[in-house]
């Protein structure tokens, strides 16, 4: 139960506020079911869910959007990676999914003054020559004012909400509870691995929690792109950066909303367009290391067509391995090949499949690719794309890794800022040369004579420890430690036969015990005897004739 797991002094309040809320709209089963809906009764609250309209008359994706939005930060960001997550969910939540939006209100200054002059060592005004209390942005995490450095440089300060790691810690611990109750009980949704999006989830809300973390993330991407004179990176000044608050450059641009001050600066929104999506391709396929969360907010348009990123608080990773996956699978799309994406897409699976339900797949993934055969690249919706690709995976009951939910995000939200700035950007026809760039610099000299030496090492190593390891092999079997397990899987009908079996011979046995026996109490001269034995004699017919009875019908 939920309450053997977590603390329920620590966490009472937030979950008797969730539950308070699933119960209003309709998810009064599961409260019951992690065992917490006595608990929210006997603490006097009336129910809510009377306040909402008939819920028979509310889509369950509906109500389940706005659950999570009432749920608060934690459970709105969860709902926005699902929203990527067409691989699990249908069309009609995907799109609910996609309404969820951080709308939160700002914290008075006031609440925040103790808080700021603690992480900065001294009292705002004996830092910053100037330092506005009125927020220039607010985020469910953190909110930013603007401030002036004693030098001139104008900076932002991003201060975290006061009390928002308690909360969001409980919801986590929370999410962890349900996941691990949805991957015991739901067989269903086992394959998904629950447990692990979960884990996933609350790795990257506790990197978000940390506004430390997301300098350094920036630091990071500004590495990367060093070379890129049209990528701008915001400075970040450590002296007054930790955990809760972090100040960094100001960027003073054109916001990514505002079509009609880019077209008034005279900027190039299809160069502009072009030049973002390069690089978060770069951040995901060349890198590994990427903004997750490339929306119009994240982005400023600078002077001679340059782009700011800003907020690196959720980044996504992928490993040398995945990204080289990802690679082949663009590759096997573009070149109308079949076999690199089925293949692809059965090692991104865990789960195995059977002969007939690869052909299955191969099948249908010949069609998925051949129904954008005679498709313009400019009339390439990846979003589409990428949702119908997903659709595949779940009619197959295959998934997704949990490291790419992250990916698909990025994708998604970057075509559709690409599209905002030009009706007519393609995110494929940008991505092609870059991706054929890449793709031959993994066949390079340099690459393969790293890949060469790799290799190399890790055969020595293997040669070195093989004395060794074959000597641990030979004690182990000298001491019996080492044995074969072979796993029959018998058919069912096997087991009901041995039961009718056993359970004939012990009748047998029983039957043949009481004639024995009967017999020897028969033989004596005490009355009470004779009954027994006569008892006994009647107990041996009856077996008998069960016995003839099951041998009879059993042919």
């Amino acid at each position: 139960m939920l309450f053997e797991t977590l603390s329920v002094a620590r966490d009472f309040g937030r979950i008797h506020e969730i539950s308070s809320i699933l119960i209003k709209y309709g998810f009064g089963d599961m409260v019951s079911r992690l065992g917490v809906a006595s608990i929210v009764e006997s603490a006097g609250h009336a129910l809510k869910w009377k306040e909402v309209e008939d819920l028979t008359k509310i889509e369950p994706a509906v109500r389940v959007r706005k659950a999570l939005e009432e749920m608060g930060p934690t459970f709105v960001k969860l709902g926005q990676i699902l929203a990527t997550r067409a691989d699990l969910f249908p069309p009609e939540w995907i799109t609910e999914f996609k309404k969820l939006q951080d709308q939160v209100q700002t914290v008075p200054y006031e609440e925040l003054a103790a808080q700021v002059e603690e992480d900065l060592g001294a009292r705002p005004e004996e830092i910053f020559a100037e330092f506005c209390t009125e927020p220039l942005a607010a985020a469910s995490i953190s909110q930013v004012h603007k401030a002036l450095l004693q030098n001139g440089d104008s900076v932002v300060v991003k201060i975290r909400r006061p009390g928002i790691r308690s909360v969001v810690e409980a919801d986590l611990r929370l999410l962890a509870s349900l996941a691990d109750i949805a991957e015991r009980e739901i067989k269903a949704l086992q394959r998904y691995h629950p447990k692990e999006i979960a884990h996933q989830f609350t790795l990257s809300m506790r990197r978000e929690l940390d506004l430390a973390t997301e300098c350094r993330n920036a630091e990071r991407m500004m590495v990367n792109f060093k070379n890129d004179p049209y990528i701008v990176i915001p400075k970040i000044y450590w002296q007054w950066t930790c955990e809760r608050i972090n100040v960094q450059e100001y960027i003073d641009g054109i916001h990514g909303y505002d079509l009609e001050a880019i077209d008034e600066a005279g900027l190039n929104r299809r160069l502009l367009a072009t030049r973002g999506a390069e690089a978060v391709l770069k951040m995901i396929l060349k890198h590994g290391f990427f903004h997750a969360d490339p929306h119009p907010g994240n982005c400023f348009f600078l002077d001679n067509n340059r782009i700011a990123f800003i907020d690196f608080g959720m980044v996504g990773r992928l490993s040398e391995s995945r990204r080289d996956q990802v690679l082949n699978l663009l590759r096997g799309f573009v070149d109308q090949d079949t076999q690199p994406v089925v293949k692809v897409l059965l090692q991104w699976s865990s789960s195995s499949i059977s002969p007939q339900e690869r052909d299955s797949l191969v099948l249908d993934v010949e069609n998925f690719i051949d129904q954008y055969h005679d498709i313009p690249l400019k009339e390439l919706n990846i979003t589409d794309l990428l949702n119908n690709l997903t659709t595949l995976l779940r009619d197959h009951q295959l998934n997704l890794p949990s490291d790419l939910t992250l990916l698909l995000k990025a994708a998604i939200t970057l075509e559709g800022l690409g599209r905002q700035l030009d009706p007519e950007f393609n995110l494929v026809e940008v991505a092609t040369p870059l991706m054929t760039q890449i793709f031959w610099s993994r066949y390079s000299p340099d690459a393969l004579l790293k890949k060469g030496k790799n290799n190399f090492f890790a055969l020595a190593e293997l040669l070195i420890d093989l004395p060794k390891d074959l000597h641990q092999l030979m004690e182990s079997m000298r001491h019996g430690a080492v044995g074969v397990k072979i796993d029959i899987n018998k058919p069912s009908w096997i087991s009901k036969e041995l039961d009718r079996i056993i359970n004939r011979l012990s009748i047998s046995l029983v039957t043949s015990a009481l004639i024995v026996g009967s017999s020897i109490v028969a033989t004596t001269e005490d009355g009470s005897s004779s009954v027994i034995g006569f008892l006994g004699f009647i107990g041996a017919f009856i077996g008998g004739i069960w016995l003839l009875l099951s041998i009879w019908r059993s042919g």
